[in-house]
Order: structure tokens, then C-alpha cells, then sequence
């Protein structure tokens, strides 16, 4: 496979947002302490893809000249299937690469991998050309967008998954039935837990803390086997980087203790993962949702976000609900919610307007666990840029149970959520048909492959009685 030319080098600085730079690099790979680097690029799925590099090699070839991978890593669906239908790859163009320049901010150690540390990197063309469809370059053009209002956001993640008995290999085997979650009962808010629950949240919050990325809280839920972990406010893209790593100790630490974790939206049914996104504005360091002199009045651009939010995100639900799997976590009475509906501290709401003063922010609990958080902090911020733009009318809140009312329904299936953004202006708009008809694709290839696999409950329904 032919490679192109290598791609620009990284911004100046280096320095990464724990002060880890290339010269306290080079000095621990000097030490012996790092032999390996990992370059990894951000996929559409919002896993990490790339190579290891032998550290002396990223430090004399890549760090400064960057790499290549095949394109393909932009244009596939979750099982890494070479197909058609993709403007930036395909067969008839021979699958080729693309660069990728390592953003050396995002560098540092990772402790639940040996002697390894770790980059992210930005997909470009041979010519430094930003990858439109890349997840990084879709939220870094959001964050453009917002600057024009002289705006920039603030960002944290809370997330949810559970954790089964056995590894994946183990579940694979059993068909992936009879999965027996880590815990079996609801210890939503416990402080009294299992000692395998505990060291698995003890050895996780040590590693995440040794990464410079330590969190704010560990809770376990009410679902059988569910965690909770939320992250301190703080930089919009960096909450996305650092999620896609915490995901990725999450995987590596439960597959060392013999456990199975996922994020799957609805890993069973009646049980749902949420990532809520807490989402502040802010100009000059001075917080822009709140009406000064009020703790919990809603200013001007704070209504307009809002009501932005409740017209623009049922037009993105490929971007915060992915998958089939991402609408069977949207059911009454489940805290997803199933109305664009706001409300003050109100759980059954779409959008919770929490906290006081200059700590007043908005949680969107739209988003499910299985979601590429930089798609759904992009749908987010594009939502809030239009209802800025436009000057959106802010209706009267949710005092009661949304479950009830009469707000516009989140989108029932992926094919409504696909119909919906492919016919979308405001999508257009606001990302682009290039990035529209990339993501359009693989909400159908997403399609297919449902339409094709018979499941175990069609099975359970039909096979005595059809």
C-alpha cells in the first residue's frame, strides 16, 4: 500500500495538559521506564486506532513527522469491514492512507500498560489538510462556530457501563447469553461493596489519577453490575480525549480481573448506560448562563442554548444514538429521556439546568455510553451555536414528569434518526454534506448488517408458533 507524504508537524509547545512534554519523554525512555508509544487516532465508533511504535522510533521519526494509516480507519463500521459507499475510501480508490499528525498536548504515560505512553493524533491529508470527517475536526470546527458569539464551552462526562463475570472471550463463547452481572443487587449510592467491585474502582481510579486524569467520583448504580464515573469540568475537547482513554483502562484493568465491561446503551433489556454531558459557556472567564446577579435565572444566551438544544437535537440523533442498540435505551421511567424537554434539576428531562451561579450548567442526558462523545458534544454545540444564531424562543420549563409530555419524541429507531438527518438543512449547515453523507453511510451499514442477523429473541417468539 502506497503511503503518502508525511503529514506537517505538530503545533509548537508539546507540552500536554499534565505538563508531560517530549523532553520528559525522551529522559524516560532514556531511563528505561517508557520502551512504547502508542499513536492513536480517534475512529468513528470513538475507539482508539493505530500503531505502537518503539519509543526511541516515535522519538526520532514520528513525534515531529508523523505516520500513516490506512484510510479505511475513517470509513468502516465497528467490525473493521472494508466497504463501499465512502467518499474518502473505498476499493476504487485502493484503500489508501492517510496521515496522521500526533497532537502532542494529548501526550502522557499510561499506567494500566506497562511502561507505555500514549498520543493522539489528528487525521490529515498528504498535505496537512484536516480530515473533515474525523471526529477531532468535527468537534474542532463546533468549537470555531461558538467562538463567533465570543463563546467557548466548558465540558464534563459522567458515563455509565456494567461489568460481567468472565472476559469477552468467555462471553463470545457463551453466545453472549446468560451474562451474569458483577453484582446482583441494586447498589445505587452504596458504600458497601463486594471486595472485586472495590478493587477493580480502587485499581481505576489509581491508574486514571496516574494518567493525569483523575476523577471526580465513583459511584455504583441501580443496574446489576453498573458503575458510574464522572469527570471534573474543564476543556470541551480534552473531555473527549481523556474519554476515550479512560474507556480504553476500563476495557484493559476489567479484562486483567477476569471481567467483561460494556457501554453498550442497552446491554439487556430494561437496562440502560447514559453519558450525560454537563455543558457551561463562558466569555472571559466569566460564566455566560446565568443572569448576573441571579443564582439560578437563565440569562439571555442561557434561553437560546436551550431552546437550541430542543429543536436541533432531534435532527442529530446519529450523532448522540449511533447504533439499534442506542433507542432501546430510551424508554419511560428508565432516566433516559424520551422528550426534548428541559426543566430545572428535573432527571426525566432531556435537558437538566443544575447547579447555581457561576456553576449553573446543562446536563444533556440524551446521549447513551456507546456514543463517540466528540459526535455528541459536536450535536450539542451545534444545537446551542443555532438556537444563538437564530435568537430561539425558550418555552416554559418541565416542572413534572416528561415522560408525560407533549415535547418532540426522541427519534424511535436508527432508521428515523437517519431519515431525519440526511433530510436535515440544519445538519447541512451546521457539518457540512461531506461530513452528512459520511456518517449517513454508516447508519445504513448499520442498517444492513440489523436487517440481516436473526436474534435469539425472534427465535424465542417465532420458532413454535409461525
Amino acid at each position: 500500500m502506497a503511503h503518502l507524504s508525511t503529514a506537517a508537524a505538530p503545533a509548537s509547545g508539546g507540552r500536554s495538559e499534565k505538563g508531560f512534554s517530549l523532553t520528559d519523554l525522551r529522559n524516560l525512555v532514556k531511563a528505561g521506564t517508557i520502551d512504547t508509544v502508542l499513536l492513536a487516532v480517534p475512529d468513528l465508533q470513538g475507539r482508539l486506532k493505530g500503531k505502537r511504535y518503539d519509543a526511541n522510533h516515535f522519538l526520532k521519526r514520528v513525534a515531529h513527522h508523523g505516520a500513516e494509516v490506512c484510510a479505511y480507519v475513517l470509513a468502516t463500521d465497528v467490525d473493521m469491514s472494508p466497504a463501499d459507499g465512502f467518499a474518502l475510501t473505498s476499493w476504487e480508490t485502493g484503500y489508501q492512507d492517510l496521515s496522521v499528525r500526533p497532537a502532542l498536548s494529548t501526550l502522557r504515560v499510561v499506567p494500566w500498560l506497562p511502561r507505555t505512553a500514549i498520543v493522539l493524533g489528528d487525521a490529515v491529508l498528504h498535505d496537512g489538510t484536516p480530515i473533515e470527517v474525523s471526529p477531532r475536526q468535527i468537534l474542532h470546527q463546533q468549537l470555531t462556530r461558538l467562538s463567533r458569539h465570543g463563546l467557548h464551552p466548558k465540558a464534563g462526562i459522567e458515563t455509565e457501563f456494567v461489568l460481567y463475570k468472565g472476559t469477552y472471550a468467555d462471553a463470545e463463547q457463551a453466545g453472549y447469553r446468560d451474562l451474569r452481572p458483577l453484582t446482583t443487587e441494586n447498589l445505587d449510592y452504596a458504600l458497601d461493596h463486594d471486595p472485586v467491585s472495590d478493587r477493580f474502582c480502587r485499581r481505576l481510579q489509581r491508574a486514571l489519577a496516574g494518567a493525569g486524569m483523575p476523577v471526580e467520583a465513583i459511584k455504583t448504580e441501580a443496574g446489576l453490575g453498573q458503575v458510574e464515573v464522572t469527570f471534573p469540568y474543564g476543556d470541551a475537547l480534552t473531555a473527549c480525549d481523556q474519554h476515550l482513554l479512560f474507556k480504553h483502562a476500563v476495557r484493559t484493568l476489567g479484562s486483567r480481573a477476569g471481567l467483561a465491561p460494556t457501554f453498550m446503551a442497552a446491554p439487556e433489556t430494561g437496562r440502560a448506560n447514559g453519558l450525560h454531558l454537563h455543558v457551561s459557556l463562558w466569555s472571559k472567564a466569566i460564566s455566560q448562563l446565568n443572569e448576573p446577579g441571579s443564582d439560578y435565572e437563565l440569562s439571555r444566551i442561557g434561553q437560546h442554548a436551550i431552546a437550541g438544544l430542543l429543536t436541533g437535537l432531534p435532527e442529530l440523533a446519529l450523532f448522540y444514538a449511533p447504533n439499534v442498540n442506542s433507542y432501546k435505551r430510551f424508554t419511560p421511567g428508565s432516566f433516559a429521556p424520551t422528550t426534548f424537554t428541559w426543566g430545572y434539576d428535573n432527571r426525566t428531562c432531556a435537558v437538566r439546568v443544575v447547579g447555581r451561579g457561576e456553576g449553573l450548567h446543562l446536563e444533556i442526558r440524551v446521549p447513551g455510553a456507546d456514543v463517540n462523545p466528540y459526535h455528541a458534544l459536536s450535536a450539542v454545540l451545534a444545537a446551542i451555536d443555532h438556537g444563538l444564531q437564530r435568537k430561539l424562543a425558550l418555552g416554559p420549563e418541565e416542572t413534572g414528569n416528561a415522560y408525560r409530555s407533549g415535547g418532540i419524541p426522541v427519534p424511535p429507531t436508527l432508521s428515523h434518526a437517519l431519515t431525519a438527518f440526511q433530510n436535515s438543512a440544519f445538519a447541512e449547515e451546521a457539518f457540512g454534506a461531506e461530513v452528512v453523507e459520511h456518517y449517513a453511510r454508516l447508519a445504513h451499514l448499520e442498517l444492513d448488517h440489523d436487517q440481516r442477523i436473526v436474534t435469539d429473541a425472534e427465535r424465542q417468539r417465532w420458532l413454535a408458533r409461525a
